[in-house]
C-alpha cells in the first residue's frame, strides 16, 4: 500500500473515498502541510496502490495503514471514514483523534436510516463500470458535486485529479461499492473514545448531512457544515485546515 508523507508537525493520516486516490486532496494538503506531517494513502486498487491486491474491507486497510504510520490523527473522507472509523474502533491506541468528512456509519438506507443513498444508485454504479468505465465515474463525480455553490470548478477538479495516479482496477471498484452497501457501523458509534470532528456538506446530495450529525452526537463528537456539496476540501480548502488545526491543538498529547 502506498503512503505518501509530506509536511511537517502533528501526524495526520489522510484517507481517500471510492474511486480516488489521495492526489485527490492536493490543494488540501497545501493547506494543511505548514502544520502537519500528512500521510497521504492510496488505498488497495487505487493510485500508486493500484498493483495492490488487498482487501478493501475497513478493517484490514485500518490495520495496515496503522502498520505503517505512527500514532496520528486520522482523516477519512467518504469511504475513507469507513477506515477511520474502524481505526479507532479496533486499534484506539493509534489514533489520537479523528476526522471525518462527508462520511457516515452506513451509506445505504434502510427501514431504520432515512438519511442513506438508495441501493440502486450503487447497483446502476456497478453495473455500470463494465460497460462505460470512465462514463460511469464521471456520472459520480457530477453526483459528488451537485448542489455545491462551486460545483463546476470543483468538477473540473475532479476530473483534472481523478487519473493522475492511473486509473483504479474494476476489481477495486466493485469492492469499493460492495463496501459503501454492506458496512453499518451504527451501533458501534458509542465505542469510539478518541476526540472526532465531523465535517458535512450542507449541499451534499450523495450523503445527507443529517447523518453526520447523528454520528457526531453518537460520538460526543464536533459536528460542523460547509455550504458545499460531498468534497468540501475543493472549495473551502483553507478554511477547513484551519478548522482541523484547531481541532488538533486541543487534543491530549
Amino acid at each position: 500500500m502506498h503512503i505518501e508523507t509530506q509536511g511537517a508537525g502533528a501526524d495526520l493520516v489522510m484517507i481517500h473515498g471510492w474511486a480516488m486516490h489521495a492526489g485527490i486532496f492536493a490543494g488540501f494538503a497545501r493547506a494543511l502541510a505548514p502544520h502537519f506531517r500528512l500521510h497521504l494513502v492510496d488505498l488497495p486498487g487505487h493510485g500508486y496502490s493500484r498493483d495492490d491486491a488487498g482487501s478493501l474491507d475497513p478493517a484490514e486497510c485500518a490495520r495496515r495503514i496503522a502498520e505503517k504510520t505512527p500514532r496520528a490523527i486520522w482523516l477519512g473522507w467518504s469511504l475513507g471514514g469507513l477506515v477511520a472509523m474502524r481505526a479507532a474502533l479496533d486499534a484506539p491506541s493509534n489514533v489520537r483523534g479523528l476526522v471525518l468528512v462527508s462520511s457516515s456509519p452506513r451509506f445505504v438506507v434502510a427501514d431504520d436510516w432515512t438519511c442513506g443513498v438508495e441501493r440502486r444508485v450503487f447497483a446502476e454504479f456497478g453495473a455500470g463500470l463494465a460497460d462505460d468505465y470512465r462514463g460511469t465515474i464521471e456520472r459520480f463525480l457530477a453526483l459528488e458535486t451537485l448542489g455545491s455553490e462551486h460545483a463546476r470548478a470543483e468538477l473540473r477538479a475532479l476530473k483534472a485529479d481523478v487519473f493522475a495516479h492511473g486509473e483504479p482496477t474494476m476489481s477495486a471498484l466493485t469492492d469499493g461499492l460492495r463496501v459503501l452497501d454492506a458496512t453499518d457501523l451504527r451501533a458501534d458509534l458509542v465505542r469510539i473514545r478518541v476526540p472526532s470532528l465531523w465535517i458535512a456538506g450542507r449541499r451534499d446530495r450523495l450523503l445527507d448531512a443529517q447523518a453526520m450529525k447523528w454520528a457526531a452526537a453518537q460520538t460526543g463528537g464536533r459536528y460542523i457544515e460547509c455550504n458545499s456539496g460531498h468534497a468540501p476540501f475543493l472549495g473551502h480548502a483553507d478554511a477547513l485546515a484551519q478548522t482541523i488545526g484547531q481541532f488538533a491543538a486541543e487534543l491530549p498529547p
